[in-house]
């Protein structure tokens, strides 16, 4: 029985949390030299996410959340957040991983770009996000 590829594109986005927003942001945007693309604040997280830009495309999400916990645990803790892939359609990417019997959560769509995406875990708990590129 053959077994379909993912095909995975490329890695879309890496997501980190920081403990000292502020600090975090002058570190990415001035030392780093990282291109804002957007910065939003989400009152009811009590949250900043800012996406930036690396030259070739990459991204970064540096979020704040009050009082994060250490790592290791799921999403919205300090350090690195998950590894995200972009796929061409992640009902599809969903369905591989699935019959494969990996668990992936309901597919959701992204409020401020509208496209779909996904979670999943590798074997050690790390999260990991497929995004519909």
């Amino acid at each position: 029985m053959s077994v379909p590829s993912l095909q995975l594109a490329a890695v879309h986005h890496v997501a980190i949390i920081a403990s000292d927003y502020a600090r975090s942001k002058h570190f990415y945007v001035e030392l780093l030299g990282l291109r804002v693309l957007a910065e939003n604040y989400r009152a009811a997280r009590d949250s900043w996410k800012l996406d930036l830009a690396l030259p070739n495309g990459t991204q970064l999400e540096l979020f704040s959340f009050p009082n994060p916990p250490p790592r290791p645990s799921r999403p919205e803790a300090c350090g690195l957040r998950h590894l995200c892939f972009a796929v061409s359609d992640v009902e599809a990417a969903k369905a591989v991983l699935e019959a494969q019997g990996v668990a992936v959560e309901p597919v959701r769509v992204d409020e401020y770009t509208g496209k779909s995406f996904t979670f999943f875990a590798d074997p050690d708990g790390l999260p990991l996000e497929l995004y519909e590129t």
